[in-house]
């Protein structure tokens, strides 16, 4: 059968147009952007253009963006920096427990270091209530972290209303922004945040590039440390040849903002699911507020993992885990309340520009003789 990729939330297929924009770079400029000779000045050139690319896509001034290795980078140099700067006073971390394992990963290292982390709840929709964020805050709150749009069930958070809390006090405020970039509005006022975090790959770029945005008058503790690189904020020799493609992807994506067609064929999807499975499907996330190219559906009393072995040639993402034949259920479905039966049999399916009306009718083709 024809292999059908629905899972555009783990990464993306580079762009044919990326892909061109990287090939040069392959075998020339060749010289460290930071050695300040004849070979370096076209690397440097090829580091700040992408920058400003990149800059464009979040609203910002482009010295303010940190190139990473990717989005979970940016996650832990924002968090565990900021800590390390204050390391002589108490420090209060307040985020959510459906978070990215690189943010929820990167709080119990702070734990264990001394900091004091608050992790607020999340409802069966997958959103945050802002109240639960105004009464975590403390004297010692440092800063707040709350993702954009979840990677797994899409519900995109009110962020704009919890900056406004954070401005209130006095709290910084950071967000991965990996899954929303591309796909939803994120310039950085509108949002009002001050520290979010890119990946490349998540926008049709290649792996093993990212970015972080440092507000100004942001000073961080680098959590890489050697030469002066990216303004003294991550040391590293900077690859021209990924951050060409990085500029280029963010460049392409200004024009995919709301991505409408995308999101047709996910409404399109869910109506054919409920035709075929009726009250056997069930829907996880929320329903309006959530990225236009992800849908997580349950079948009940089903493991998402066998159906997805029943049908090898599609790809997708599963909610549950099997471990010595002991079903696992996802710690974000787990936290927003979904029981087990329902939860269980999750799937994560998430398009992008390639896919098809076609493809979508083959995957509800194929999932109905997985379930037969």
């Amino acid at each position: 059968m024809k292999p059908i990729y629905f899972d555009y939330n783990a990464s993306k297929p580079v762009d044919p147009a990326v892909a061109a924009a990287m090939r040069p770079f392959l075998e020339a400029p060749y010289g460290n952007p930071s050695s300040g000779h004849w070979a370096s000045a076209p690397a440097k050139v090829a580091l700040e253009n992408p920058r400003g690319k990149v800059a464009a896509l979040l609203g910002c001034a482009a010295d303010k963006v940190v190139f990473t290795s990717g989005g979970s980078e940016a996650n832990n140099l924002a968090l565990k920096d900021l800590f390390f700067r204050r390391r002589d006073r108490p420090s209060h971390v307040i985020t959510s427990q459906i978070e990215h394992p690189a943010t929820l990963e990167s709080c119990r290292f702070l734990e264990r270091l001394g900091a004091r982390v608050t992790y607020v709840r999340a409802d069966a929709s997958g959103l945050i209530d802002s109240d639960d964020i105004r009464k975590a805050i403390t004297k010692d709150t440092l800063v707040i972290s709350i993702m954009h749009a979840n990677n797994e069930v899409g519900t995109v958070r009110p962020i704009s209303k919890v900056a406004k809390i954070a401005r209130e006090h006095g709290i910084l405020l950071h967000t991965d922004a990996a899954l929303s970039v591309g796909k939803i509005p994120t310039k950085v006022d509108e949002l009002g945040v001050d520290l979010p975090s890119v990946a490349g790959h998540k926008a049709y770029a290649p792996k093993g590039i990212g970015a972080l945005y440092i507000r100004r008058m942001i000073e961080i503790e680098p959590l890489v440390h050697g030469a002066g690189h990216e303004g003294g904020r991550r040391a590293a020799t900077e690859s021209a040849l990924l951050t060409a493609a990085f500029g280029k992807a963010c460049e392409i994506a200004q024009s995919w903002i709301g991505m409408p067609a995308v999101q047709k064929l996910r409404y399109l999807f869910w109506e054919r699911l409920r035709a075929a499975f009726g009250n056997q499907v069930a829907f996880n996330g929320h329903p309006d507020r959530r990225l236009p190219s992800t849908l997580n559906v349950s079948f009940v009393r089903r493991v998402g993992a066998d159906i997805l072995a029943r049908m090898p040639n599609v790809a997708a993402s599963t909610g549950s885990a099997c471990h010595s034949g002991e079903i696992t259920l996802s710690p974000l479905l787990k936290a927003m309340g979904i029981t087990p039966e329902v939860g269980m049999g999750a799937i994560r399916f998430s398009f992008g520009r390639g896919t098809t009306q076609e493809e979508i009718e083959e995957v509800v083709s194929r999932l109905t003789q997985a379930l037969a």
